[in-house]
């Protein structure tokens, strides 16, 4: 077979394989793929899908997204800062699996937010839509409308600011 341009790929899956201190057999296991497939991937005879990768990830306890990268699924330049951010949140010991999964989500859910999604080609219409909608936030902020942030409650004193106020008790 003619070896495919992933070989950066499966160098890097077998460096982080032995430093887990895993079989090949091992790895395969735990990642739920055959042995001669995840060989082939070390190789670079084999390009996985993303989500091969991300069950190799999860057997070797790194980012998916790390891997995603190496095996050009996802922009290296482009996507380098969110996928940093996400490998320090998954390599945190302090976090349980679930708070890392919530926390990942909270962070996806702010990048759409700002634009940068994972709908690459929506980028500059998203950064257009949230200029827009900073606009009207301050606009709104100003005019004390629907998209200012909420705070406390202005206090009345039922019609006169002048005089004692009265309070139940």
């Amino acid at each position: 077979m003619a070896s495919l341009n992933v070989g950066n790929l499966g160098e890097y899956l077998r460096e982080q394989r032995r430093n887990a201190q895993l079989s090949l057999r091992q790895l395969a296991d735990a990642a739920g793929v055959s042995n001669p497939y995840l060989s082939q991937i070390e190789r670079g005879l084999r390009k996985p899908s993303a989500e091969v990768l991300q069950q190799v990830a999860k057997a070797l306890r790194i980012s998916a997204e790390t891997l995603y990268v190496r095996a050009g699924i996802l922009d290296a330049e482009r996507d380098r800062d969110d996928v940093e951010t996400r490998a320090v949140l998954l390599a945190d010991p302090s976090l349980n699996e679930r708070q890392k999964q919530v926390l990942l989500q909270i962070y996806e859910s702010f990048r759409k937010e700002n634009g940068f999604g994972a709908d690459a080609d929506a980028d500059a219409d998203a950064a257009d839509d949230g200029e827009a909608r900073a606009q009207d936030a301050t606009a709104g902020d100003a005019a004390g409308g629907a998209d200012s942030i909420p705070g406390p409650e202005p206090r009345t004193t039922g019609g006169s600011d002048v005089g004692p106020r009265r309070t139940a008790g």
